[in-house]
């Protein structure tokens, strides 16, 4: 004969519960698993908005700025040797339009100091230092706003934890004692997203910062070499 062993009702109910725990367990998984950036973005709301414009702005300022100094940094080797071997037979004129047609800072800071040429030195180192400041001027623009996104995005996005805290307590004092985890995770998103995004922003802005501060200092040093080298020239004996 067959026997049936008879399982307590206790038992099937432990097993009922066990199964039902799993099965939600692997759903919650996997919605987890399925949700994109794009979703947990939309969770942070409306102050992801500012903190997306922060980093497409401060990627256009990254690229443009790299391209415009790399512009600025290009070197003719033969130039200075031009200079001076017009310089030296007087022939002012050839030397003005290599600097225009060569077209970068330290082109610009020698046509300045041959425009010079026959005044005091230190006329002429003045004046090409007030040109030298305001081409390194010229390639900073844009870097205050880098500074001011490396600062400001991760206020964003405390900014952002602070109010997805108030909203998570805000609905468990509202909803007392019924109050479950679906009733504050929109705020926990809120604030959990808000902080990532911020810090992002603000780490890309300050590495972008400091890249092109040191490619910027590089054209410096490059302008003051150029200068010393000028100057050095107008001293030599014809």
């Amino acid at each position: 004969m067959i026997q049936m062993e008879i399982i307590p009702a206790d038992s099937l109910s432990d097993m009922g519960v066990a199964t039902m725990t799993d099965i939600t367990a692997a759903a919650a998984t996997e919605s987890v698993a399925e949700m994109s950036v794009f979703d947990m973005c939309l969770q942070g709301g409306w102050l992801m908005i500012p903190l997306l414009l922060l980093s497409i702005v401060s990627i256009y300022i990254l690229v443009e700025r790299s391209i415009a100094i790399r512009r600025a940094s290009r070197e003719d080797a033969t130039f200075m040797q031009r200079i001076r071997d017009y310089i030296h037979s007087g022939n002012l004129d050839s030397a003005r339009n290599l600097c225009r047609s060569t077209d970068t800072p330290y082109a610009r800071l020698i046509a300045k100091g041959i425009s010079r040429i026959g005044r005091p030195m230190n006329d002429v180192l003045v004046a090409i230092e007030n040109t030298g400041n305001l081409e390194v001027s010229r390639l900073e623009k844009g870097l205050p706003w880098l500074a001011t996104t490396a600062a400001g995005a991760p206020m964003l996005g405390f900014l952002g934890t602070v109010i997805g805290m108030v909203k998570a307590f805000y609905d468990i004092a509202s909803q007392g004692s019924s109050a479950g985890i679906s009733t504050f995770a929109d705020g926990i998103y809120t604030a959990l997203v808000t902080t990532v995004a911020g810090l992002i922003v603000g780490v890309i802005a300050l590495f972008a910062y400091n890249y092109l501060v040191a490619r910027i200092n590089k054209v410096m040093n490059q302008l003051e070499a150029k200068t010393m080298e000028f100057m050095d020239l107008l001293n030599e004996p014809a």
